[in-house]
């Protein structure tokens, strides 16, 4: 099951405003009378007495307490950063499962929460970005991939190599070692080798990661429309992303390119590290960094 938190934390906001608003209006002048009438009545007003005349409903109390900061929280998490947690492998080596990432919400222009529609606009993603958006599959999910095609670009990849607009991404041979996703002991873990380069995309300079054994989609060439982005994981050979896009021999689930209106922001650092299961590990800031 999926939780619509941002739906839940405008509900949240929604309501102890109009708590709190309600008792601006209505009920505290209804009590400052009440305690005025109190004291016009007696000598000596009991501070008892006062206090209970005095004394807010506790679900308006509640209400004023927790809307300020409801408010604060929404509109960070709106307009300004969210954090989110890395679940899956496919940006290896960049992130890691368990990686906790801030993500900005305004790199790519303001946004209206739960609606999503754009209000400013501000910057477009770049080539090389590290891009968090809604999966157009289920629209409740949030995947992270890199931005490797623009509107117009022609992206093609064949035997591991990618190609934007017919020019080769250049890469660089950075590491060959084992394939440290197999178990230890796997009866292919000799043969598996995975080779980390650094790639050279946009005005980035990367970690990719590719494994040789493993297979490829078949070679293919993908012209991203309008208003939409070719995204692909950094661990190459482990990421369901755009290039399975009309691959119907693919054992993948087939989603093809991320629309405009399901950015949700700009990758730009991991601020802690906690693998699972969480209860056996104790967090750690080793891999705190910023995101390239």
């Amino acid at each position: 099951m999926h939780i619509n938190f941002p739906l839940l934390l405008v509900l949240a906001v929604a309501i102890t405003g109009v708590l709190a608003l309600f008792d601006l209006i209505w009920l505290a002048p209804k009590r400052r009378k009440a305690r005025a009438t109190y004291e016009s009545q007696v000598a000596v007003a009991d501070p008892e007495i006062l206090g209970r005349i005095g004394k807010e409903p506790m679900l308006v109390e509640y209400g004023k307490s927790f809307f300020p900061v409801l408010l604060v929280v929404l509109f960070l998490r709106s307009f300004l950063v969210e954090p989110f947690q890395i679940p899956s492998g496919s940006m290896k080596p960049t992130l890691e499962v368990g990686d906790f990432i801030l993500v900005n919400k305004f790199a790519y222009g303001i946004r209206l929460p739960v609606l999503d529609s754009k209000i400013i606009p501000i910057s477009d993603p770049e080539r090389g970005d590290v891009m968090v958006f809604r999966y157009p599959n289920d629209p409740r999910i949030n995947y992270i991939k890199r931005v490797v095609g623009l509107p117009g670009d022609r992206v093609r990849y064949v035997d591991k190599e990618l190609f934007v607009n017919g020019e080769k991404v250049s890469t660089t041979l950075v590491e060959m070692k084992l394939d440290d996703e197999l178990p230890a002991g796997h009866p292919m873990q000799h043969m598996a080798e995975v080779r980390v380069m650094q790639e050279q995309l946009g005005e980035t300079e990367h970690l990719i990661r590719v494994e040789r054994l493993a297979g490829t989609p078949a070679p293919n060439e993908w012209r991203v429309p309008a208003g939409h982005y070719f995204m692909m994981g950094d661990n190459r050979d482990n990421s369901n992303d755009s290039r399975y896009w009309n691959a119907p021999d693919m054992p993948r689930e087939l989603w093809g390119m991320v629309p405009d209106n399901y950015i949700v922001g700009k990758a730009f650092a991991v601020w802690m590290h906690w693998p699972e299961p969480k209860l056996r590990n104790l967090p750690s800031f080793s891999r705190v960094a910023l995101i390239h």
